[in-house]
């Protein structure tokens, strides 16, 4: 089910309540050490933006633009935006959520924030449990995502030493959706999580990651890495005031 639900255009797609098994098997391959398998359950469903936070709608709600004269960005509305920091991602969260209010689109008991990591992935895998939610073959990731295979050109001029990077990041919704009809959610960008970063996995009911640390939790592979990066399961993690031309984020509309 797809809603909009405010002054911007932010599309949502409703994630239903269920259970998954959040990680990967050791059978998969590329898999990384902090993805051991935990069970997971959530309550209630939520509502997850269809694609990620657009650079139209950054500026409708920031009135800035910090990928200006940045260089492998490509400018334009249906681009993701990005150069934004994980404290970045979560204000602008908070000025939606109260522009919202204030117009009467958002009620008080509801709000806008960054998804959980296990919200994140349980919306990724949209019920599968395959390598990616197309099965687990990365032959097929270019019709669903953007990553360094048609996306990313490495150029080394004669002699100079420097290897220049040519590409960008692709308009948001240009790929196949995922089963229940997210898209992006395999390559483009990374997308900033609530979570700190730790190497186990919360599972639980509604888990909310850990209280505190020094890194965050971004997910879901980025236009200019290996198709690895890209699986369900991968997880990156950085500083939280990091910014990048791979960086950006995906918004949850929730009832506290």
């Amino acid at each position: 089910m797809n809603k909009k639900a405010n002054t911007i255009g932010l599309e949502f797609v409703t994630i239903p309540a269920g259970r998954f098994t959040m990680g990967s098997p050791r059978s998969e391959k590329e898999r990384g050490e902090d993805e051991h398998q935990v069970a997971v359950n959530f309550s209630a469903s939520f509502l997850l933006a269809k694609t990620t936070v657009t650079q139209a709608q950054w500026k409708a709600v920031m009135g800035t633009t910090p990928w200006e004269e940045r260089g492998t960005v490509e400018s334009g509305e249906e681009y993701p935006a990005v150069y934004v920091s994980a404290g970045d991602a979560a204000g602008y969260c908070a000025k939606l959520t109260a522009v919202d209010r204030a117009q009467g689109i958002l009620p008080a008991e509801k709000g806008y924030r960054l998804p959980t990591e296990a919200e994140w992935e349980y919306a990724c895998r949209a019920g599968t449990t395959t390598a990616y939610s197309f099965g687990d073959d990365p032959s097929f990731l270019g019709e669903h995502g953007w990553y360094e295979e048609n996306s990313l050109r490495v150029m080394q001029p004669g002699d100079d030493s420097g290897v220049e990077i040519l590409g960008h990041a692709g308009e948001v919704g240009t790929k196949k959706p995922n089963p229940w009809g997210l898209y992006d959610m395999h390559g483009n960008v990374w997308e900033w999580c609530a979570d700190w970063y730790a190497e186990a996995l919360v599972g639980g009911d509604d888990p909310q990651g850990p209280a505190d640390g020094t890194l965050r939790v971004f997910r879901g592979g980025n236009w200019t890495d290996r198709a690895s990066f890209a699986r369900s399961a991968f997880r990156g993690f950085g500083g939280a005031d990091a910014r990048g031309r791979n960086l950006g984020f995906r918004v949850v509309c929730f009832r506290p």
